[in-house]
């Protein structure tokens, strides 16, 4: 079976100017072709007690009053007989009528070419409201900032009512996902007591001199799954504020957190017989430093836990041809597929884990790096390696 293929779609604008122009054409073919009949019908009427004069020159002028039964004297005194009058009479209608649809054409064509300009101006200005709903929800889909609204004001119309709807339609996700931030802040506040709590507890236990060894063993495995639940709650936590777009912002230098970040996580790198490298250059960014650190800290922790023998981890800063400050963190690892990539930016997604599986981490490192870029208006791009491993570079405003 054969598929045409489609066309396609004109936009909405053009759609409406061509509309307006084919109308208005359509009217004035309408117009003119009334105008043609009336002017016909009333040239018959008009010569039905009119002559033609011939003149010296072979042109002809109009007599009006003639009478019919003054015809045999004026053929006498030099006048058109009844057949040339005729003719002459058709000559001047036929000239008439033609004149008609020729300057008429014509200036149709020119008011049709006038009119659709017009068109295209009031088209654009019909669908303002339109582009700025768009624009309005593009926004709010690239920076993730729920709160913006349209506030159209204008006459109760379609369009009012349309970008009310949009607004009420904001105002519920705004108020949603409020909730559920709120939700995991409280939370992951209530439960970080009780587990430190639980931390204090099994430490004073295992320093007890009557401490048994089945004791010390049990205590030391409390103490990594109670080190692993923090984690997970601490990882919940920042979730819940990186998903909040910052309000108050300072310049920040990314390759200054880049050193401080790096520094920290040198020693974990070096035990597990890893590289670090690092080649920044001052690059200035506008944001929150703890929450933009935050962001370097996971992406040196992920390199370094996902990583293989004698890997190593490239750290860069730049600037990028369009001015946005750019943070790059490569790394050698086991081989990523391209499908799995957007997973890994899920919470509790793990690369080759099961969602279950908290050996090596919480699964929100990356989920916290690109919440936290989003709000600061940035964005998250990760490509993999062909021989392994992935190369992941935030994006941010400078």
């Amino acid at each position: 079976m054969r598929l045409t293929p489609r066309l396609p779609r004109l936009p909405i604008r053009v759609r409406l100017t061509l509309l307006y122009g084919a109308l208005f054409m359509a009217c004035g073919v309408i117009l003119l072709g009334v105008t043609y009949l009336l002017l016909d019908a009333g040239l018959a009427d008009r010569f039905k007690g009119v002559d033609l004069q011939i003149t010296k020159e072979g042109e002809f002028t109009v007599v009006p009053g003639s009478a019919s039964t003054d015809l045999p004297q004026k053929v006498a005194g030099g006048m058109a007989r009844s057949a040339e009058l005729r003719e002459l009479r058709e000559r001047f209608h036929a000239a008439a009528l033609q004149s008609l649809l020729r300057q008429g054409a014509l200036a149709l064509g020119v008011l049709t070419v006038v009119a659709t300009l017009f068109g295209y101006l009031m088209a654009g200005r019909v669908l303002r409201p339109l582009n700025r709903i768009s624009e309005t929800a593009q926004r709010i889909t690239s920076r993730g900032d729920l709160s913006k609204r349209l506030a159209f004001t204008g006459p109760r119309d379609e369009v009012t009512r349309l970008a009310d709807t949009f607004d009420s339609m904001m105002g519920r996700l705004e108020k949603s996902f409020l909730d559920q931030q709120r939700f995991i802040a409280d939370a992951s506040h209530e439960l970080r007591t009780p587990l430190a709590i639980n931390r204090t507890l099994i430490e004073v236990a295992l320093r007890r001199k009557t401490a048994t060894e089945d004791t010390k063993r049990l205590g030391t495995s409390l103490l990594t799954v109670n080190e692993r639940n923090e984690r997970l709650i601490n990882g919940l936590l920042a979730l819940a504020k990186g998903e909040t777009e910052v309000a108050d912002r300072t310049p920040v230098d990314l390759a200054e957190l880049a050193g401080h970040a790096a520094e920290v996580h040198r020693s974990q790198a070096a035990e597990a017989g890893i590289g670090l490298r690092l080649d920044t250059r001052p690059v200035t960014t506008s944001g929150n430093a703890v929450m933009l650190e935050r962001i370097i800290h996971n992406l040196l922790e992920n390199a370094v836990r996902y990583n293989e023998p004698n890997g190593w981890v490239h750290l860069t800063t730049r600037t990028a041809p369009d001015g946005a400050a750019t943070l790059t963190v490569e790394n050698t690892g086991p081989v990523v597929a391209g499908q799995d990539i957007e997973a890994l930016f899920q919470p509790f997604r793990r690369l080759g884990a099961d969602r279950t599986d908290s050996e090596r981490g919480s699964g929100l490192g990356l989920a916290i790096v690109r919440a936290i870029a989003s709000s600061h208006g940035g964005d998250v791009t990760a490509v993999p390696r062909e021989r392994g491993g992935l190369m992941v570079t935030i994006s941010l405003p400078r």
